[in-house]
């Protein structure tokens, strides 16, 4: 899991090999963004003389805190190719807080 910050929003980056978005929960409640994914695979062969059935099943979750200059009403999720993004756009008032400070040289 990465966690960036970036100026307007954080992003919470997430590999789930093998996975659909089918699979993945996304939520927060009380200040916690939980991600929760759980992948079942199910293989069956059946020949002549044999007859074959594996099942494979895996899950993860990871939690972490919602920075509090969150607008957690804009949090939104796109999975693409494995990797789930998360996005936490900063509140227009976290985003005002910011001042850059100009760096002079002697």
């Amino acid at each position: 899991m990465d966690f960036v910050e970036k100026d307007n929003a954080y992003e919470v980056h997430v590999d789930l090999p093998g996975m659909d978005e089918k699979d993945i929960e996304v939520k927060v409640a009380n200040g916690v963004l939980t991600i929760k994914g759980q992948k079942e695979e199910a293989k069956e062969e059946k020949k002549e003389d044999y007859h074959l059935r594996e099942r494979h099943y895996g899950s993860c979750e990871r939690a972490l805190r919602v920075p509090d200059t969150v607008d957690t009403d804009k949090i939104a999720a796109t999975f693409k190719k494995g990797v789930l993004t998360v996005t936490l756009p900063k509140s227009a008032e976290a985003q005002k807080l910011v001042k850059k400070i100009e760096v002079k040289g002697e």
